[in-house]
């Protein structure tokens, strides 16, 4: 072990995103990856679940310890599905682990509304209370020395750093937004189902949970936090045979008399110290290959003066800015250190 290094733990290490961590971390100067943890395959070399992994992570898997954890680690990151993290999260807060937590259980400050979306009780309140939300491009100053940070969602990631500028600056009508939004299959996480099923998938394109998806109470909450009132939008959601990527194509009433390039501008300038959002020029549109593998989100408009609408155009790569990449900018901001500390990938094309 490094003593000049922050020791950290992984939770969830066999799922795409606890293995997204490792590929990121792995090139991270300040940490050091001392536990990786899998409450289903503990005790066996990581090396079995990912062989691509051979050479790179030569230990076995731990179990779910927090104990045991906490001997090991500094910091920990929870990588495991909705309704596991608020049991687990508060065991490794009282064991003296910071947490960085990237399922949707500390999202969203209203136990009453996680209850009625995700279906699972939700965590103590004073739990939720004390949960940074780390959308970095909006709440990067608030995580540094805080202890629990829950990472934002991956298709609320996309959508918020696409509206929060112009809801911000009065030139969206929030009763008016539309979000098409479109993911890949490894969204759906790594076990198999009729969801991610090659033959369901391949040469298909399917919507679901069409105004019942969990991530709407987390974008509304995000955006009425920005306009001081309560925002409803329509969220519809598609799965597309591919494997990493999301866009969102975002549909508003343009409020005032507002330009592509003044979009552009205005985008530009709230970004302008933002090293992960890239805003396109007029006419250039982002495709999601051109962030993948990479933390950034990209960014286009289309001003229809027919009708008075702003089309905006946002693609991530969902593991990685929605998920792995955004909480190593929250270990980063958390701690003090430069937020792309790790994180200068180039996206991987074609």
């Amino acid at each position: 072990m490094n003593p000049t290094k922050q020791r950290v733990a992984i939770v969830g290490s066999t799922g795409y995103g606890g293995v997204e961590l490792i590929r990121f971390l792995q090139h991270h100067p300040h940490v050091e990856i001392t536990s990786v943890i899998s409450a289903s395959s503990s005790g066996s070399p990581m090396s079995d679940q990912f062989p691509h992994l051979g050479g790179v992570i030569d230990m076995d898997l731990d179990g779910v310890d927090a104990i045991a954890t906490a001997a090991k680690a500094d910091i920990v990151f929870t990588a495991t599905p909705s309704g596991v993290s608020s049991t687990l999260v508060p065991q490794y807060l009282e064991a003296g682990l910071k947490v960085i937590d990237l399922s949707g259980d500390f999202r969203l400050k209203d136990s009453s509304t996680y209850e009625q979306w995700y279906k699972h009780d939700a965590p103590a309140d004073h739990y939720l209370a004390e949960a940074v939300y780390g959308l970095c491009e909006q709440k990067g100053n608030d995580v540094q020395d805080q202890r629990l940070i829950s990472n934002p969602g991956c298709y609320p990631t996309a959508t918020l750093l696409a509206l929060m500028p112009g809801v911000e600056a009065g030139w969206i009508d929030h009763s008016s937004i539309i979000i098409d939004a479109k993911s890949g299959v490894s969204g759906a996480g790594r076990g198999t189902s009729l969801t991610s099923h090659y033959a369901e998938m391949n040469e298909n394109f399917k919507a679901y949970k069409l105004n019942k998806h969990q991530h709407i109470p987390e974008i509304e909450q995000v955006l009425s936090g920005v306009t001081g009132e309560p925002v409803v939008v329509t969220f519809s959601t598609q799965l597309v045979p591919m494997t990493r990527g999301i866009m969102t194509t975002m549909y508003a009433t343009i409020k005032g008399q507002h330009n592509e390039q003044d979009w552009i501008d205005l985008y530009r300038e709230y970004y302008r110290d933002r090293p992960f959002i890239r805003i396109r020029k007029q006419g250039n549109w982002p495709s999601t290959k051109e962030v993948a593998g990479s933390n950034y989100c990209d960014i286009g408009f289309a001003v229809d003066e027919r009708t008075g609408r702003i089309t905006i155009v946002s693609v991530i790569d969902n593991l990685v800015k929605g998920a792995a990449g955004q909480a190593i900018q929250n270990l980063n901001r958390m701690m003090g250190w430069e937020e792309t500390l790790g994180l200068k990938m180039v996206p991987v094309y074609p």
